[in-house]
């Protein structure tokens, strides 16, 4: 959808420009440097980039400082300032075999190979105000980190730096399917470029869902819990960790660009049954499926969402929001909604005054009919309704 600047009143938008930089620093604390909002609000900074669909940590560390910590604000900034780039190269296919993981569990397996690794997470801790936080000074800071790299034995750190999928040993056994089947549609499909027709495939679907606004997820997803879907599922394998992204140059070699933090998350859940070569005989043997998250940064949450989410809308059911492509999709996409949802603070009082004068016409011929009189009365008012 289209905006289009709203004209008149120049002197009153700078003035409430100016208040909101005012309320911003009337405290007169100490300024906020890029670097620390980057190292210390480091989940705030990697939910603007995956709703911004923008994986620039200084960039989104500048937009949360701007709009002093609003997520929506923030990542209609940084989409708005990703419009105005180049895109000069499509990167290579992300192989997150190679991801040097930071966190790995799976809730289908107490063991898996390579074993849980709970890594950096709040998942075990009390959540309770901690006012320690409140003392801390740059040399409690760095005694904490002294302390805490003291305790880390570098032998350990030359083992396994990678690991294996946790769905290849529901693959090797015959209980899932692979995605790689001659009826998969492999074309990378560009929702930045090209209109969306539905239904979509999924290479489209995963691509809204990464850039969509992540409590919009979580609450479709909520949703499929609680009845209205059948969509549970159970994590497979949850990873945290660095992907390395790949270009190819001009020459066609695949160059090494550098490297992202991911959240990958495969949900596992039942699907249905194998088809038989002889129909009629038996029913297909059961089969799991997996539904597919990853999101840019540490963002667990939405990672879960989009695996629920784009294992139920193959799925469509009438009777279930969650599972309606066009629901989910439409409804998630954050800049939309939050530009949609914010317009109406716009002036609205040519349609609105229309829609009044054409009541007050109705109201004031309803006062004038005789009492009793009902069979003019549906036909009084629809004649206004229609002016």
């Amino acid at each position: 959808m289209g905006y289009v600047a709203v004209k008149g009143g120049q002197d009153a938008i700078e003035n409430a420009n100016e208040l909101v930089e005012y309320y911003r620093l009337k405290e007169q604390a100490e300024p906020v440097r890029l670097d620390q909002i980057k190292a210390q609000c480091r989940l705030a900074i990697d939910r603007a980039m995956g709703e911004g669909s923008l994986y620039a940590p200084e960039h989104a560390a500048l937009a949360v400082l701007q709009t002093e910590g609003d997520s929506f604000e923030a990542a209609f900034h940084l989409r708005a300032y990703r419009a105005t780039l180049k895109r000069r190269y499509y990167s290579e296919m992300l192989n997150t075999r190679e991801m040097f993981v930071l966190r790995r569990i799976s809730s289908t397996f107490r063991e898996i190979p390579g074993g849980q690794i709970l890594g950096p997470t709040r998942d075990y801790s009390l959540r309770l105000l901690n006012p320690a936080l409140l003392q801390h000074t740059l040399g409690s800071i760095e005694q904490f980190l002294v302390r805490v790299r003291g305790s880390i034995d570098p032998a350990k750190l030359e083992g396994v730096r990678t690991f294996s999928k946790v769905v290849d040993l529901f693959v090797r056994e015959g209980l899932m399917r692979p995605e790689t089947g001659p009826g998969h549609n492999r074309r990378v499909f560009d929702v930045t470029r090209e209109a969306i027709k539905f239904p979509v495939p999924r290479s489209a679907v995963l691509q809204m869902l990464a850039r969509g606004e992540t409590g919009g997820l979580m609450c479709m997803a909520y949703s499929t819990m609680r009845g209205f879907g059948v969509s549970h599922g159970t994590i497979g394998e949850l990873r945290v960790g660095d992907v390395a992204v790949r270009l190819k140059d001009a020459r066609g070699r695949v160059r090494y660009a550098g490297k992202i933090r991911v959240t990958e998350c495969e949900m596992v859940g039942g699907e249905g049954r194998r088809s038989v070569p002889k129909a009629g005989k038996k029913k297909g043997a059961p089969y799991l499926s997996v539904g597919y998250g990853l999101c840019f940064g540490q963002n667990e949450t939405k990672a879960i969402c989009m695996g629920m989410l784009e294992s139920g809308m193959r799925n469509p059911d009438p009777n279930s929001p969650a599972n309606s492509q066009e629901f989910v999709l439409y409804h998630t996409e954050c800049v939309e909604a939050y530009g949609f949802t914010n317009h109406l603070k716009l002036p609205h009082y040519v349609t609105f005054q229309s829609g009044l004068s054409n009541l007050r016409k109705v109201v004031q011929a309803m006062k004038k009919e005789p009492v009793g009189v009902t069979a003019g009365s549906a036909s009084t008012s629809e004649g206004y309704d229609r002016e």
